[in-house]
């Protein structure tokens, strides 16, 4: 309900606000973004890195339980 009723200025951008977009503090603005969304993105890859790993190990060590208690033994008789 707040963002309903909030100013239009609170969502403008720089540019959309009438900042000089070539200022330093736009400028470093924009390094920070870039910045965040690198670290961000690392962290993700990182972790679903990890759980492809995780889960291609759960299924080779279940292949391998199944075909180590599961196979056909000869029946004497």
């Amino acid at each position: 309900m707040l963002l309903v009723f909030a100013p239009s200025k609170l969502f403008a951008c720089a540019a959309c606000y009438g900042a000089n977009i070539d200022a330093p503090m736009a400028e470093g603005m924009n390094w920070g973004i870039f910045t965040l969304m690198a670290v961000i993105g690392t962290v993700l890859a990182v972790f679903l890195t990890f759980l492809i790993y995780v889960i291609r190990k759960s299924e080779a060590l279940e292949a391998e339980a199944q075909k180590k208690f599961h196979s056909p033994e000869p029946v004497k008789v």
